[in-house]
């Protein structure tokens, strides 16, 4: 017993602890990606100018992302905050630290989007974007740091495409928010095909996976089971019900024939020395002549 309940301690300590291991990997993956995003970004903002989206040019085996740049000045970010790609970051929304030039880095994943983020339970419908701001003081540096944002006034919106839900089912799209420290949070959409945050991340619009369908599926499966248990049991009962019958009938012939042979003819019994023995009376033939007539 101590032996089993250690092995299903083992057992679950594995899942957890791998559960978590996969998260870190996870998570490693997706900074790894927002890093390379921003290199081939940051190429472009030597030769940019302010206030004018840019996108950048991808290496073939990142095919079906896509990343552009905008770079901003300080205080024009302020007061007119940027409303570029997907994203509408309204006034009033400070730079920490303050800097003279940032430089914001949206993103598309595309049909990446699944590979990298996913939400226990939910399908995604819409193609994960992001964006990240980073200081643009120095955009001839290839490298360039990221930098906080806080929101004091409107929350950031978000502008999805018009998607197409699965049929079938009455579903409920959400919000789903990618934060910068890998927490997921699940929001209701302010508007058709809009979603809200006061935060940098990635974002897009989920469903809840059908729970009835497994659920039936469960049932299914259940219910064969019963079935086939039900029926090998029946069997296994016709079995043994059939040798009963048959050790029955062998039974009860066998006690009519001695019946039968208790119910025939009874011997007379004799002593023989010190021994009972059966014995029949005896009963002489009476000769007959075979014709009439004597020698």
């Amino acid at each position: 017993m101590g032996c089993r309940s250690l092995y299903f301690i083992c057992v679950i300590f594995s899942l957890f602890f791998s559960s978590i291991a996969q998260s870190l990997q996870n998570q490693s993956a997706r900074i790894s990606l927002d890093d390379l995003l921003q290199q081939y970004a940051s190429r472009v903002l030597a030769r940019s100018h302010s206030g004018i989206l840019y996108k950048a040019t991808l290496p073939a085996n990142l095919s079906g992302m896509e990343a552009s740049v905008v770079r901003l000045r300080g205080g024009s970010f302020w007061t007119r905050g940027a409303n570029y790609s997907a994203f509408q970051l309204p006034p009033k929304i400070s730079a920490s630290p303050y800097i003279k030039r940032l430089a914001i880095v949206y993103q598309n994943l595309g049909n990446w989007s699944s590979h990298y983020y996913r939400v226990s339970g939910h399908s995604l419908v819409t193609p994960v974007v992001g964006f990240r701001a980073y200081d643009a003081s120095n955009f001839s540096s290839s490298v360039i740091t990221p930098i906080n944002l806080s929101v004091i006034g409107d929350p950031i919106s978000i502008h999805f495409p018009q998607f197409l839900l699965p049929s079938g089912l009455n579903w409920t799209a959400k919000c789903v928010t990618f934060n910068v420290d890998g927490t997921v949070f699940l929001t209701d959409m302010t508007l058709p095909n809009v979603c809200s945050t006061p935060n940098q991340g990635h974002f897009s619009i989920v469903v809840e996976q059908p729970k009835r369908k497994a659920r039936r599926g469960w049932n299914l499966w259940r219910w064969w089971v019963v079935v086939v248990v039900c029926g090998f049991v029946g069997l296994v009962s016709i079995c043994v019900v059939s040798i009963l019958l048959v050790r029955h009938t062998k039974a009860k012939k066998i006690r009519k024939m001695e019946r039968k042979a208790d119910q025939g003819e009874s011997f007379k019994t004799i002593w023989v020395g010190s021994s009972k023995m059966p014995s029949a009376a005896v009963t002489r033939t009476q000769p007959i002549l075979e014709n009439s007539y004597a020698p």
